[in-house]
């Protein structure tokens, strides 16, 4: 009886979903007949009647023509293009390169979301912003661009964050989305409404010199049907710890490597617009699913990991599953909360920490003797810029249990000059790893002839703000 229940809930939410479907396209075709009408009314009884002897105006054919004449494309797919639309997430490193690709190739409608500005520090990866932009809403700097590079195409502009309570209103006015966020909790997000408004979702990402790529919820079969293509969660059923978490402001990122991954996005975008894959065939079953990995240090640069189908008790897609419009948008579910929030780190005491201006007031009264400032930033990071004086001991060595030397013996990066007495001061970037390393070494009992062990609170962004405002900042 179960299971019939079961199958039965299934059959209704699959029905739901149709008459749903079906509801958006005749709104679609009444706008289509309603804006032939307005042609026609516009005519004046001179000019006859009303002819067309091509699909498409004379300038698409040469603007397309190049991509129209490859083989599984041609006409057919040059007017799927133009009929489909398409919402991109987010108009950073994987969004400029993948809407630029998308307005070229004539796709009829774009959506573009973000609630960001555009920065100086993005420029050298987020191709559609200029310097004349900074500033501006990324968004419109985007369809500024886009605009000058097809204007033949309608760009809606949605300049905010996506969120639980807008994603439904936004999202199902689209064909397909392109998530081009850059933190797991929009990627939930985001796949969540995909599989509950039956959307194709492309998602990328990239970091340092690495990319990913997966092509979810194709074909976008209703929750409980496993001929669906699997969706973020059935991939990621948890989110990597919240510590784990590096975003390309901690961690870098090259320019080229993350418009891969964005080019790349676009051009499964118009691979599935021509194929006519936006919406599942009747009988059709997803085809075996798969992740492709970008490494620009590697040889060859690309592999690819084969993914299993639609996990059976997958919370967002399964027959099993507790995911509904009502629940996303209620806020009832906490995205921030299931990925985990990560505190700001409170480690030391405030004793053991001091200003970045007090530290400048000890270096002047000891003139750089008597004491040791240790930045444990990378070295590439310490190689752009550092405080006089300081030595590096990378974080990344430190880490390790046995990285310090054993109980009450002085680890080797401690010059033997250094009195016993004298205090060791830490710095980082942010604060953070500072404090991380201060503890372990004041847990070896290197304090316990009354050395001060500390670190400078706020990193060398207070040290910017209290000491130095020609301090780099990158």
């Amino acid at each position: 009886m179960d299971q019939a229940t079961k199958s039965a809930e299934t059959l209704r939410r699959q029905i739901a979903a149709t008459e749903e479907e079906l509801s958006r396209l005749r709104e679609q075709l009444a706008v289509i007949e309603n804006e032939e009408v307005q042609n026609l009314k516009g005519l004046s009884l001179e000019e006859g009647p009303v002819t067309r002897k091509w699909p498409l105006e004379l300038e698409e054919y040469k603007r397309y023509g190049r991509q129209m004449i490859v083989p599984n494309i041609g006409i057919q797919g040059q007017l799927r293009l133009k009929a489909a639309s398409v919402l991109i997430v987010g108009a950073g490193g994987l969004g400029c390169p993948a809407a630029a690709y998308i307005a070229g190739a004539g796709v009829g409608t774009i959506g573009i979301v973000d609630g960001d500005v555009v920065e100086t520090s993005n420029l050298h990866r987020q191709i559609l912003h200029s310097t004349a932009k900074v500033g501006m809403k990324k968004v419109d700097s985007a369809i500024s661009f886009l605009t000058s590079l097809n204007p033949n195409l309608r760009y809606i502009a949605h300049t905010e964050h996506l969120t639980p309570q807008n994603a439904r209103e936004i999202v199902e006015k689209y064909d397909l989305v392109l998530d081009c966020t850059d933190h797991p909790t929009s990627r939930y997000l985001i796949s969540d409404i995909c599989v509950l408004l039956h959307k194709p979702l492309i998602s990328a990402s990239a970091l340092r010199t690495d990319g990913q790529l997966i092509i979810l919820n194709s074909p976008p079969l209703p929750a409980g049907d496993a001929s669906g293509g699997p969706c973020y969660r059935c991939v990621f059923p948890k989110p990597p710890p919240a510590e784990s978490v590096v975003s390309c402001g901690d961690g870098g990122i090259l320019g080229p490597v993350v418009g891969t991954m964005g080019v790349l996005q676009a051009l499964e975008a118009v691979k599935l617009i021509t194929a006519g894959k936006l919406r599942a065939a009747e009988g059709e079953k997803a085809a075996e699913a798969s992740m492709l990995l970008f490494s620009a240090n590697s040889n060859p640069p690309f592999r690819s990991v084969r993914l299993r189908a639609r996990r059976p008790k997958c919370f967002a897609c399964s027959a099993e599953g507790g995911l509904t419009l009502e629940s996303l948008s209620s806020g009832s579910l906490d995205y921030v909360l299931f990925c985990g929030v990560t505190a700001p780190v409170k480690i030391l005491r405030p004793e053991e920490r001091i200003e970045a201006s007090e530290y400048e007031k000890i270096m002047e009264e000891r003139k750089g003797k008597e004491h040791l400032l240790v930045d444990v930033r990378e070295k590439v990071q310490f190689d752009i810029c550092s405080i006089k004086g300081s030595i590096n001991v990378p974080f990344s060595t430190v880490q390790g249990s046995r990285a310090l030397a054993p109980q009450g013996e002085k680890p080797p990066w401690i010059p033997e000059s250094l009195a016993p007495d004298a205090p060791i001061y830490f710095v980082c970037r942010l604060g953070n790893d500072s404090q991380v390393v201060a503890r372990k070494l004041k847990e070896s009992g290197l304090d316990k002839e009354g050395r001060y062990i500390g670190d400078i609170k706020d990193g060398l962004k207070a040290w910017k703000e209290q000491v130095d405002s020609s301090w780099p900042e990158y």
